[in-house]
């Protein structure tokens, strides 16, 4: 295999944790506690939770899996076939 599918198959993985791990703190953080460098954070304690940015958060995150492996499977080579 390649280097290069490697590097960019680790590079999708680690960019498609931070995707899951902003998702998940989205869903399950009040918008209050978020932390000030992330959007839609804000001082007024009755907001509903982010539901849409945590979503996309995950669903980038799968997308950014899939994408990682069909790179790595990508590369394989067939078997030769016995005729």
């Amino acid at each position: 295999m390649r280097k290069w599918r490697i590097l960019l198959a680790v590079v999708l993985i680690i960019v498609a944790i931070a995707a899951l791990a902003v998702g998940v703190v989205y869903l399950t953080v009040a918008p209050h506690s978020l932390p000030s460098f992330f959007p839609g954070h804000t001082t007024h304690p009755h907001k509903p939770t982010e539901y849409k940015k945590g979503t996309a958060g995950i669903v980038a995150g799968v997308v950014l899996v899939a994408a990682a492996i069909g790179v790595m499977l990508s590369g394989r080579r067939r078997p030769k076939r016995w005729n």
